[in-house]
């Protein structure tokens, strides 16, 4: 398999792009290689500017639920560019898919449109503090909510604390607000509140993606809203990754644990670059221009971004039955690689929550970012370059979360797990 065309392409990108990707992930640093440059992609694959093709398992980083260039939402979208492609004035599409949202979320109220999920979360973030009259937050070591400065604090060893910038650039001033937690861990979380009496909301990926797949217990989110409760402190579910991926009706409908405020993204979008927070309209009333609480953007509810989104989330409404069917395909294809990993004699963690899975390469079940970061990296990078060369496309980091779209049959999943079991013969031979 050639990828000279890549490895010029990166080479080119580096010179006019710092580290030559616009996101940190996709330079390949943790699985090493070069990063393919992408050329198209259609169904259940992509295809390199080398003409290489891979069954993508990333599907964007969630929000292709149904595959690349889907046709409905592909037609909506240029049927709404032959309108124009951004008016900085309100649309019907806007209040369309809001209606849409709500009818499906028994949490949200009313709902902002934003273009990204980082800036969802700071305006959910900066929303609970107004309506509260506080400052503190508290986050989760291994959840990742954006890259605003008040949540980009380092991962400690998992004890609650008051965060430290993990990013230059980052004054401490700003998350000296910011206190960290445990995952799925309580006690935690009471040492925060011990700890201050001025928490505003506590933020929580409750399907949590960006340390690996690690669904929050359901006890733990009880106990969890049980203490926000008791102090008068809002519970913010950031569903930008799992929203509409592992459940049409949100992660309080699998859980029973209601949210104060929901940020969303990825499918929302159907591709385009969407985010939104929504939650309790006594709540939604703070924001501007109903209330004090100030957020705006030129491109909010960009009219072709609604179209996408209208038409991803139509479709999946009246196609619910499919988060099922690619849950059956999502176990299906770990518990088939778990079976070959273990073959070979390398123990492999696995879990799905609807379209969404991860594995882990663990001997023991991941509960939190400690325990994922105790899972082999090395290993994981010498799967991932395998695989491609295989034509399988996985997440290029250990600690992204895998996705399962409706182009993806299977054959193909039988055809991953048949590559997996050469790949690691090939891992275990060589390593004797």
């Amino acid at each position: 398999m050639s990828v000279d065309g890549s490895l010029k392409a990166f080479k080119q990108a580096q010179d006019l792009i710092p580290g030559g990707v616009n996101s940190p992930v996709r330079a390949f640093s943790s699985v090493g290689g070069t990063p393919l440059f992408i050329a198209e992609g259609s169904g259940a694959y992509l295809t390199d500017i080398d003409g290489n093709r891979y069954v993508d398992f990333v599907q964007s980083w969630g929000p292709l639920i149904f595959g690349h260039r889907d046709e409905a939402i592909e037609s909506a979208v240029i049927d709404a560019v032959k309108h124009g492609l951004s008016f900085g004035a309100p649309t019907q599409a806007e209040s369309d898919l809001a209606q849409l949202v709500i009818s499906m979320f028994d949490s949200i109220d009313k709902i902002r449109f934003v273009s990204s999920g980082t800036e969802a979360v700071m305006s959910a973030i900066r929303l609970a503090r107004g309506y509260t009259g506080r400052d503190d937050i508290v986050k989760f070591t291994g959840c990742y909510h954006g890259h605003s400065d008040s949540l980009l604090v380092q991962a400690g060893s998992g004890a609650a604390t008051f965060g430290n910038p993990s990013s230059p650039g980052v004054p401490a001033d700003f998350t000296k607000h910011t206190l960290l937690a445990e995952y799925n861990n309580i006690e935690s979380v009471k040492k925060c509140f011990a700890d201050s009496s001025d928490i505003a909301c506590v933020i929580i990926e409750p399907i949590a993606g960006n340390m690996g797949l690690v669904p929050a217990d359901k006890e733990f989110l009880h106990e969890l809203r049980a203490l926000c409760d008791a102090s008068g402190t809002l519970l913010i579910f950031d569903e930008v990754m799992s929203g509409f991926r592992a459940t049409i009706n949100g992660a309080e409908s699998i859980t029973g644990v209601r949210p104060d405020i929901v940020t969303l993204g990825k499918v929302i979008g159907g591709g385009m670059p969407v985010g939104a927070f929504g939650g309790r309209a006594d709540i939604m009333a703070k924001l501007s221009p109903e209330g004090p609480v100030y957020q705006a953007g030129t491109l909010s509810g960009n009219p072709v971004a609604m179209a996408a989104g209208l038409a991803a989330i139509s479709k999946l409404k009246k196609n619910a039955q499919v988060i099922s069917v690619l849950n059956e395909r999502a176990k299906r294809l770990v518990e088939g690689m778990r079976k070959e990993a273990e073959s070979c004699g390398i123990p492999m963690q696995i879990d799905t929550r609807g379209s969404m899975f991860g594995f882990f390469f663990n001997e023991k079940p991941v509960k939190n970012f400690a325990d994922a970061c105790n899972s082999d990296a090395q290993l994981f990078a010498k799967f991932h370059s395998k695989m491609l060369q295989e034509g399988f496309y996985f997440a290029c980091s250990l600690y992204e979360t895998g996705f399962i779209s409706t182009a993806i049959t299977d054959e193909m999943i039988e055809d991953t797990i048949k590559a997996s079991a050469k790949v690691f013969k090939e891992i275990t031979n060589n390593a004797k």
